[in-house]
């Protein structure tokens, strides 16, 4: 049995919100004279209780660099933010872009992420076998990838089969902690993604 898996943009509610509660006026929007010296920011002056940066990918950077700021130990000579962004592109474009067909098979689940889009197919085959590989063995489950033609499937097999199809595809890649120390590891130069 085939199931096409439908992915959803949680953060959509709150930027729709915090539209509304603004006058409509969106994050990137300014009034004529507007400025944000005018406002007396500063990147010491955060209103409490804000946290997000204002886009996701945006937030992730945001919260490596101040760590690596605060950490008077960072080498600067081996920070490489730019491979972290270029790794949050894929994340976006698997997260978001791609097709995912889902098979039923004894155990679990079988996904098959594809596009036609060169980009979201290279995104694919960069973030599945790594995915695999880092998360095998986490909650019980085996996890084996393979390239498929327009991107990559995950065979995912465990002893709590309706757990791993519930969780669907995306669900299975968030599990775990493991991004976070994923993005850390990007952006001071080293390369987890080298197997």
């Amino acid at each position: 049995m085939f199931v096409v898996a439908f992915l959803s943009v949680p953060g959509l509610a709150l930027a729709q919100s915090a539209t509304a509660q603004h006058g409509g006026m969106q994050h990137g929007q300014h009034t004529p004279g507007m400025s944000h010296e005018g406002q007396g920011m500063n990147a010491d002056a955060v209103p409490a209780g804000l946290m997000e940066g204002g886009q996701s990918a945006f937030a992730a950077i945001q919260e490596i660099v101040a760590q690596l700021m605060a950490d008077p130990t960072t080498d600067w000579s081996r920070v490489d933010i730019e491979a972290l962004r270029q790794h949050l592109i894929d994340m976006d474009n698997v997260t978001l872009r791609a097709r995912v067909r889902v098979e039923e098979i004894e155990g679990g689940a079988r996904f098959e992420a594809t596009a036609e889009d060169a980009a979201v197919t290279t995104s694919i085959r960069a973030m599945v076998p790594v995915h695999a590989a880092t998360l095998n063995g986490v909650e019980g489950w085996t996890m084996q990838a393979s390239e498929i033609p327009g991107g990559a499937a995950l065979v995912v097999t465990g002893a709590d089969p309706a757990r791993i199809r519930a969780l669907g595809f995306i669900g299975v890649m968030t599990v775990g902690m493991h991004h976070q120390a994923h993005h850390l590891a990007l952006a001071t130069g080293q390369n987890p993604h080298a197997h």
